[in-house]
């Protein structure tokens, strides 16, 4: 990376970007943000619960009143669980607000290593590694996250994000005093 003098903008040579959240230089962006992050994803885990547990109740009266036909869509439900997990990931990380609902209530936000805000497939890749790391390395993913600074887990260093504390990023604006 090199600074032009033209344009005042950086110009990539092929060199790597610098990482945009130094944890040395900027703690706060990372304080408490281990503990806040696995509150956040209790809180995504009813987000999503709630729809699904919803859609078997739904089945399960509708093979009632259907005399059990209707109970051969059980088979869908696993299928659809999944699906409603990794779009539901991706649209909130795609979102305005790089975060989904618990990050969000936790007032975290999800940023690649350089900085830019997250995009759907980003979201649907971050969660689909995390559920497979955590099936095989469970206790690993989590120490991953307790010896480096930027309390980065396993499927972040793979897919180059980083959890940051948004108020801290992006603080909210002091209302003008009047006299």
């Amino acid at each position: 990376m090199s600074y032009s003098d033209s344009g005042n903008a950086w110009r990539n040579d092929g060199g790597v970007q610098p990482h945009a959240y130094d944890p040395y230089l900027h703690p706060e962006l990372f304080r408490g943000v281990a503990t806040r992050r696995a509150f956040a994803f209790l809180i995504d885990m009813v987000v999503i619960s709630v729809p699904v547990i919803l859609g078997y109740i739904f089945i399960a009266l509708f093979g009632i009143v259907t005399l059990g036909i209707g109970w051969a869509l059980f088979w869908l439900a696993w299928p659809a669980s999944v699906v409603w997990a990794i779009v539901y990931y991706g649209a909130c990380v795609g979102g305005p607000s790089s975060a989904t609902i618990g990050m969000r209530l936790m007032d975290l936000e999800l940023r690649t290593w350089y900085g830019a805000p997250g995009y759907f497939v980003l979201g649907a890749t971050h969660a689909v590694l995390f559920w497979v790391t955590v099936s095989f390395l469970t206790p690993f993913v989590v120490l991953v996250g307790l010896f480096n600074g930027r309390r980065r887990l396993l499927h972040d260093v793979v897919l180059g994000t980083v959890v940051i504390n948004n108020s801290v990023r992006a603080p909210v604006p002091q209302a003008a005093g009047t006299y």
